[in-house]
């Protein structure tokens, strides 16, 4: 499933605004549809069942599970604070920028 989403992008740093890892900031490693997945953030433990052929040791396992894309906004490093994403048109190219600051995002 495609992401309609292209304010946010993996690889972006972001914010958690609200739920049990509100306030902790890291990258997005992937979005799949509305959720994405943070790197180190929203552990959840997994009891994972030994494989000998595809050589998976059993135990319990930390993973990251996914978080819902209206709960998370970009961090902007310049002001030290949480910001939207705008576009801006120049020369028909389309670029996305700091809402508060107008800068490129990376």
């Amino acid at each position: 499933m495609k992401s309609k989403n292209t304010k946010l992008r993996a690889g972006d740093e972001v914010i958690v605004i609200s739920g049990r890892e509100k306030g902790k900031r890291g990258n997005i490693k992937s979005i799949v549809g509305e959720k994405c997945i943070i790197n180190d953030l929203n552990l959840a433990k997994r009891h994972t069942r030994p494989n000998p052929q595809l050589g998976i040791t059993g135990g319990i396992v930390e993973k990251e599970m996914p978080i819902h894309l209206s709960n998370v906004m970009i961090w902007n490093s310049s002001i030290k604070k949480q910001d939207k994403v705008a576009f801006k048109n120049e020369k028909g190219k389309k670029t996305r920028v700091f809402r508060s600051t107008g800068k490129d995002i990376k």
